[in-house]
């Protein structure tokens, strides 16, 4: 590729490689801070054009890399930086083996994690980015690593995606040198990737110990419920892209993060609520 990028995140080295320059100094400044590998990556993604007049003819990016979809459809280059985003995704879901991967967000107080998942829309991301605002360490948004040796939490601190109303919260709370550009128009609304704090990149290589589950849910008024461990194990493994792959070490380590951490799920019909009712079920947990 003639432009490219390496950043190490937490214990994933990732290469991003690009026909066309934008797309690459786009994530560089979205990852401003982050360290270089020093090292063979984990991982390529490479943004290629769908065709080679589409380069320069209605530019057009395809996701490639060493794990790909066939079927994918390509984007424009205008969402170029969505595309990278996407492409490490895709590398994560189907590649990772070091570790259980949990689609889930994490921030860490005290050494101890919690982790909050659910479905697309249940406001993981943003709670996980105030919290991480709020005294507490971002770990990650999109993913959380288990270690299938220890059952310990690795700190993933990928770029936050924040998607429509979210963005306008975060806006409040976070100096503008540390969002990407608005991304209008993707399949999702509008979207804007927002880096994580200091806190979060210095303290990356420290894992936590899991503590707390979460299944969030937005736009509800607010209540709380126990989450029994068969039903935490049940959308756990629906949660995660490689519990299957990883066979008996993913059964092992995800039935030791069930037996080990309360659960409960939360409706909340505005973040401010959703706060407070973290911060007492986290008390609780203690």
């Amino acid at each position: 590729m003639k432009h490219s990028l390496s950043l190490q995140i937490g214990p994933v080295a990732f290469r991003i490689g690009s026909a066309w320059r934008s797309p690459i100094e786009a994530l560089a400044r979205l990852y401003a801070g982050y360290p270089d590998p020093g090292r063979v990556c984990d991982f390529t993604v490479r943004l290629e054009p769908e065709k080679p007049w589409r380069r320069w003819i209605r530019p057009s990016v395809a996701i490639q890399g060493d794990y790909i979809l066939p079927d994918a459809a390509p984007m424009s280059l205008a969402h170029g930086l969505l595309a990278a985003e996407m492409g490490m995704n895709l590398q994560m879901a189907l590649g990772q083996k070091s570790h259980l991967l949990l689609h889930a967000a994490s921030v860490e107080k005290d050494g101890r994690a919690l982790i909050l998942t659910g479905e697309s829309g249940a406001g993981k991301s943003t709670l996980a980015a105030l919290l991480g605002e709020r005294g507490w360490r971002l770990m990650g948004d999109e993913f959380a690593l288990l270690g299938l040796e220890d059952g310990r939490l690795r700190a993933f601190p990928r770029a936050i995606s924040l998607k429509n109303g979210a963005i306008t919260v975060m806006e409040r709370e976070v100096a503008p040198q540390r969002f990407g550009p608005r991304l209008d128009g993707t399949p999702k609304g509008a979207i804007r990737h927002m880096r994580p704090n200091e806190r979060a990149l210095e303290a990356m290589a420290e894992p936590a110990q899991p503590a707390l589950v979460l299944f969030p849910r937005f736009g509800e008024a607010a209540a709380a419920r126990g989450v029994g461990q068969a039903e935490v194990f049940m959308r756990l493994t629906q949660a995660s892209t490689n519990y299957v792959s990883l066979g008996a070490a993913g059964f092992e380590a995800l039935t030791g993060l069930v037996g080990g951490c309360p659960a409960a799920a939360i409706d909340y019909p505005d973040t401010e609520s959703a706060i407070d009712m973290v911060e007492q079920l986290w008390a609780e947990a203690a």
